[in-house]
């Protein structure tokens, strides 16, 4: 159908011209307002739930929260792939190709979560106890989990829009739809957690409503607005599955390290009681909120590095990648300056003390800093994921969270206890987002001389065919 707004089906690829820091920077401060908000609804969330006085609570969602975030996970991994290929059909100036992988990944993504979600459903229990819950804190674990699990694919669909709303470069819906999300849990959260005293309950329940809304938003957005998603057919699902599996299965298994290695932790720090898991929890919550900003420019950098490399504009590759490190390396510091001027506000607004409020001080004042180090490492794997190399974003991801987690937070639990598992956790890192950097900008280096040839073999052709002199080496490099 036509579109109805002036970004419509006749745009261009937005990315490929004009100033790559411009793009950067409305991007990922578009995303990072939606989900700065989406994370700050999660931790007033557990500030709701802290107010009924017993951190056995808040420990069973820091559980069940641990173990959906592996099925998030997964979806973050198709969701990379849709929006990697939709992008560079974009930049290449190819946008029925573009509709037609969209619609495709809708399917892969509700087929691919859904089938995860109904097969390890009846597992929760035992996963659970895996991770250390137990007791009283195991049964309403449990129950978050029953709650909120079999939604699962409705929210990877969710996910799945905002990728693909980023993709197209429509960088104000993209942040609507995870503020649809955030605001709904923001008006429900007080009502069913205090209100109506479902406690526990209602933070799941208030969870699914909002999956609703979510995806409502987003799929208006795409069809009405952007006429992107074309009917998928049995043809074009079964045509596509093979190029998004070379991007989304990597990106899996990379998305996948991430809650492999907040489940190490928490099974780590589980040993030293439910204050300490509180605490964890606590600054699982916080992490997001304060460093959602990382997360949104990974994300934002992705199609915006993908349509140029559709385009083979080799040097905004690179521009874009040196804009994105900038502006990481400045919201860090920004941000763990707050963070540590308000340690005590966070301290005493979720009743923590002993033991969670030790852990807490200690990731505030020290520990918060090495996502520097994790920016670097979140913005290679976009970079990996969109220029065709998308595995070594898992052999990074997977370094980080094996390597880089138990030979550290073994030495530092045996140094410090818990708060030495969480400096084991958090210094492990470094290393692995400095050498992704550094191999990252050899990749980029390296392909723009890998795909020159190709780009001066057809320049020179069109030269003899057209009796001009195009000069092929200049377009490879606009």
């Amino acid at each position: 159908m036509p579109s109805r707004s002036t970004g419509g089906s006749a745009e261009k690829a937005r990315f490929v011209t004009g100033s790559t820091m411009r793009h950067v920077i409305v991007m990922a401060s578009a995303g990072a307002a939606g989900l700065v908000a989406l994370f700050a609804v999660d931790v007033l969330n557990l500030f709701y739930i802290s107010l009924l006085g017993d951190p056995g609570l808040t420990a069973a969602v820091g559980y069940a929260s641990a173990l959906i975030f592996f099925y998030i996970s997964l979806a973050i991994g198709v969701m990379i792939g849709a929006t990697a290929l939709v992008a560079r059909a974009l930049g290449a100036d190819n946008r029925p190709h573009a509709r037609e992988v969209a619609g495709s990944a809708v399917v892969w993504m509700a087929v691919f979560t859904g089938g995860a979600t109904f097969l390890s459903l009846p597992l929760a229990d035992d996963m659970l106890r895996l991770l250390g819950a137990r007791g009283e804190t195991h049964s309403v674990a449990t129950l978050f989990t029953w709650i909120v699990l079999p939604t699962t694919p409705l929210f990877a669909l969710g996910m799945c829009f905002t990728g693909l709303l980023r993709a197209v470069g429509d960088a104000r819906r993209s942040m609507f739809t995870t503020l649809a999300y955030g605001l709904s849990i923001a008006i429900l959260d007080p009502i069913l957690i205090l209100g109506f005293g479902w406690g526990v309950t209602g933070a799941a329940v208030a969870s699914v409503i909002a999956r609703f809304a979510m995806v409502g938003y987003a799929l208006h957005a795409l069809i009405v607005h952007h006429d992107l998603i074309a009917r998928p057919t049995i043809a074009r699902v079964l045509r596509d599955f093979r190029p998004l599996a070379a991007i989304a299965g990597p990106a899996v298994l990379t998305q996948i390290a991430t809650p492999v290695g907040n489940g190490y932790v928490t099974a780590a720090i589980a040993p030293y009681g439910d204050q300490a898991v509180a605490g964890w929890t606590v600054i699982s919550r916080l992490i997001p909120l304060a460093f959602g900003g990382l997360f949104a420019l990974s994300g934002a950098v992705g199609p915006i590095l993908a349509q140029n490399f559709g385009a083979a504009a080799f040097r905004r590759v690179r521009g874009a990648m040196n804009d994105a490190l900038t502006v990481s390396i400045i919201y860090v510091v920004v941000v763990c300056a707050i963070l540590f001027l308000a340690q005590p506000w966070i301290i005493s607004g979720f009743s923590l003390s002993g033991e969670a409020a030790d852990l807490v001080e200690a990731f505030c004042t020290y520990l918060a800093i090495t996502w520097v180090f994790a920016g670097g490492l979140f913005i290679s794997n976009a970079a990996f994921n969109n220029l065709g190399y998308a595995a070594l974003s898992t052999m990074f991801n997977w370094g980080r969270a094996t390597l880089g987690a138990a030979p550290f937070i073994w030495v530092g639990a045996d140094i410090a206890g818990a708060d030495g598992v969480l400096a084991g956790f958090m210094i492990g890192g470094i290393p692995f987002g400095l050498a992704a950097l550094f191999v990252c900008y050899r990749v980029i280096g390296r392909l723009g001389e890998e795909r020159r040839p190709w780009f001066q073999q057809r320049g020179q052709r069109a030269a003899l065919s057209a009796g001009s002199t195009a000069d092929g080496d200049s377009a490879a490099n606009k």
